[in-house]
């Protein structure tokens, strides 16, 4: 497995994705939204597999400037990776495969 975990250091889910792999003994790489980011080819993959960029969106995002901006913008996707605080966390991905939010039992299933 090739586990990358995307999210944000405060984020419960992503802490707790983070320890539902070191409980198991699979690696993983964090990568925090806030200080690296998701590549445009990442989250069009990872948007892909869960409904479009309409599907990445957290709408209960704390920054609801940046929530503002998102939704009223015309170039969508580039003001989401400007802003990535509004996207759904933890994403995780394996490989092609991915899933948004805390999703354990997804991640069993997972080789």
């Amino acid at each position: 497995m090739n586990i990358q975990i995307f999210g944000t250091k405060k984020c419960n889910d992503t802490k707790k994705a983070q320890r539902f792999f070191k409980e198991r003994g699979i690696k993983f790489q964090f990568i925090d939204i806030l200080d690296k980011g998701m590549s445009k080819g990442e989250f069009q993959s990872v948007a892909k597999v869960h409904g479009g960029i309409d599907g990445m969106i957290n709408p209960e995002c704390k920054d609801k400037d940046a929530l503002a901006r998102v939704n009223y913008m015309a170039d969508k996707l580039e003001t989401i990776l400007e802003n990535q605080q509004v996207i759904k966390t933890p994403v995780v991905r394996n490989g092609k495969a991915s899933t948004l939010g805390y999703e354990p039992d997804i991640w069993k299933g997972w080789q």
